[in-house]
């Protein structure tokens, strides 16, 4: 019982493998269509001569059935599929020639040879164009050779077969001569039919796997995108090369939330997640706004900068960092959607040259080296609640547009005394001009 239900499962499946390629499940499909139609009209054509024509001329169709469904059965126990397709199309191809020369010659026959026609159609579409090459030739060579028969021997066949030959009469040579023809025609229709249909179902399928692999590749470029600034990641996709590159100005900001671990000491897991969430989250934003490149987060740190992979020379970044860093801590100040934690932040700016490059080939990320990066840590460590410090060279950039505290001198390890300036925010318009007396 279970080997009868494996064999009628493989013949509602056409015998078709997981592992076959799309091009192969549709040769098994046609070849199994194909044998199905042969069948069903072999059938017809038994039943309609039985009942027109002479009792012996119906068993050479009735055992091309036969030999087709044992040829089906073969293929259903052994799954030899290049056996199946080579022995269907011979019997598509020998078989209407055998009816033919046991019945007479193509008039008697009604035409049947064109049956054979079938085999290098089928070849076409189960084997391939270079492969039916072959069987249309042997196709030809057998109508060429019927008709050479029938024509040399047409006349001892009326003299030798006028006593013996089984009489067939004309309305059934004609009535099969259409049946024939028209038979043919409905079963090569619907090969070809089925043949596109498939194909037009595989073509919509690998659409939809080229469309579903587009949204694929972008969110990738996203995340990529997410990791790293646009010209690095256009690189490191075309190239297995260290990214190391050295830039001999950048503005770098550090903001550091003040007391962050005291303060999410008596938070959850998930309420400390959420909170800095939405703090780094406004942050990011305000980071795209002045197109300046975020470079990381560390722990309650975050840490941006400007001057890099720019495109465009003429945007003022350090500008931008300065715009940034009192939005950020406005942001803090007044938007408790953002911080009802009331946190405060600690921001320090250094502009100089860095070296930035993508580290790791596992996890990576885009980083910068540096003085410019300590000094930026640095002054944003000695740094008191809601101030942004910034060291000379940031100062002298920034000072006709923004306002600052006189210097202050600040002992930096490893550096040494170091003077820096606290913003304090932007300069009016009516204050960049003193009003003459």
């Amino acid at each position: 019982m279970a080997g009868s239900s494996s064999l009628l499962e493989r013949l509602r499946t056409a015998g078709i493998d997981p592992s076959d390629s799309e091009e192969l499940r549709l040769n098994k499909s046609l070849l199994m269509f194909a044998t199905g139609l042969a069948s069903v009209a072999s059938m017809l054509w038994l039943v309609i001569y039985w009942s027109l024509g002479p009792k012996l001329s119906a068993t050479l169709p009735f055992a091309f059935q036969i030999l087709l469904s044992t040829n089906l059965a073969l293929y259903m126990r052994s799954g030899n599929f290049d056996f199946f397709r080579l022995s269907q199309l011979a019997l598509f191809l020998f078989f209407p020639f055998v009816v033919q020369w046991s019945i007479g010659n193509f008039i008697t026959a009604s035409g049947i040879t064109i049956w054979g026609l079938l085999a290098p159609v089928g070849a076409i579409l189960f084997m391939g164009v270079r492969e039916s090459l072959a069987w249309f030739f042997a196709y030809i060579f057998l109508l060429a050779l019927s008709g050479f028969f029938d024509y040399h021997l047409a006349a001892n066949e009326i003299q030798q077969r006028t006593a013996t030959q089984i009489h067939i009469p004309i309305t059934t040579t004609v009535i099969f001569f259409a049946l024939n023809f028209a038979a043919v025609s409905t079963i090569v229709f619907l090969m070809l039919r089925f043949s596109t249909s498939e194909k037009q179902k595989t073509q919509a399928s690998l659409i939809e796997a080229h469309n579903q692999l587009q949204l694929e590749q972008e969110r990738s470029e996203r995340l990529l995108l997410n990791i790293l600034p646009g010209p690095v990641a256009e690189r490191l996709k075309h190239s297995n090369q260290t990214i190391a590159d050295g830039f001999a100005d950048v503005t770098v900001m550090f903001a550091d939330i003040v007391n962050f671990t005291h303060i999410a000491g008596g938070m959850s897991p998930n309420q400390v997640f959420s909170m800095l969430n939405r703090i780094f989250s406004s942050f990011d934003e305000l980071a795209e706004r002045f197109g300046l490149e975020k470079i990381k987060t560390i722990g309650d740190a975050y840490m941006v900068a400007g001057g890099l992979n720019d495109g465009d020379g003429e945007r003022n970044y350090c500008d931008g960092i300065a715009e940034m860093a009192l939005a950020m801590r406005d942001i803090l100040a007044k938007d408790f959607a953002v911080n009802g934690a009331q946190l405060e932040i600690r921001i320090g700016i250094g502009t100089g040259p860095v070296v930035a490059g993508v580290v790791g080939k596992k996890k990576f990320i885009y980083d910068l080296w540096g003085d410019t990066v300590n000094i930026a840590s640095r002054i944003t460590a000695e740094g008191v609640p809601s101030m942004i410090q910034v060291d000379d060279m940031t100062y002298r950039r920034l000072q006709d547009r923004f306002e600052f505290h006189e210097p202050q001198t600040i002992y930096l390890k490893g550096k040494g005394n170091m003077t820096v300036y606290r913003m304090t925010g932007k300069k009016r318009a009516d204050s960049k001009v003193a009003a003459p007396n």
